[in-house]
């Protein structure tokens, strides 16, 4: 069986993010990025079911600039067969990615996809939904587990008030939530292994694929400071303040 599972490089999630100063986006030059924290935990996931004999081969796929190279070649390290990137300078919106990682699977035919439930820098939780719409495959999101037998995947996902049980035929999409599994750390005999692993490079603009922006960001704004609180006297001035000041009695 084959699993194809897509990473995504980010601003590192212990970096405090700063806006530029045209307020055109989020400044990355000379900031620590990383792996999306989602995509490791599928990562991680496609690793333990190789483990456990049901899968045979593990691609690891990207989309961004060549410095997602070194995303993908930590997905090799933490245990990936190997990867693919899809390379372009250009920012890719939710369907843009959707629509390049169809062009993949068609080619790849691969019997489980494994996605990360939504990127950190974008929190838009609609890749996944996209691309099982567009392959028109079964999709359990927000997996907290996962189980494959006898051509099904089985997934327990997070829903309001509780868990729910899905039962997938394959081949299918799973996105994954915090509580599926907790990463591993990438040894130092399989960082130098992955070096030489196999990581193909497909230029994004010779798919032939639309991949442009629907959505235009006209200005990135930091949150407002909150304000210091205040002491007050007595209840009556409390409730004063909450009446006349905050307006929300």
């Amino acid at each position: 069986m084959k699993v194809l599972v897509t990473v995504k490089r980010v601003v590192d999630y212990n970096v405090k993010v700063r806006v530029k100063d045209d307020h055109s986006g989020v400044e990355t030059a000379n900031v620590k990025m990383s792996m999306n924290p989602f995509c490791e935990i599928a990562v991680e996931e496609a690793v333990r079911l190789k483990e456990k004999g049901v899968v045979s081969e593990i691609v690891a796929v990207s989309i961004g600039p060549a410095q997602a190279q070194e995303t993908l070649r930590t997905a090799l390290a933490l245990g990936a067969d190997r990867a693919i990137l899809i390379k372009t300078d250009d920012e890719v919106q939710p369907l843009g990615v959707a629509k390049l990682l169809k062009s993949v699977v068609d080619k790849e035919s691969p019997d489980l996809i494994i996605m990360g439930k939504q990127s950190i820098d974008g929190d838009n939780n609609q890749s996944g939904q996209m691309l099982a719409a567009l392959l028109d495959w079964p999709q359990g999101t927000f997996a907290s587990k996962v189980e494959l037998s006898d051509g099904e995947v089985a997934v327990t996902r997070e829903v309001d008030g509780g868990l729910e049980t899905v039962g997938l035929q394959l081949p299918a999409i799973v996105t994954t939530d915090l509580r599926l599994n907790e990463p591993r750390f990438a040894s130092l005999p399989n960082i130098m292994k992955a070096k030489r692993k196999p990581l193909e490079e497909l230029d994004a603009n010779s798919l032939g694929i639309d991949f442009s922006s629907r959505v235009k960001t006209l200005k990135v704004e930091p949150p407002a400071q909150r304000q210091a609180g205040i002491k007050v006297e007595s209840v009556e001035e409390l409730v004063d303040k909450l009446k006349n000041e905050a307006k929300v009695i």
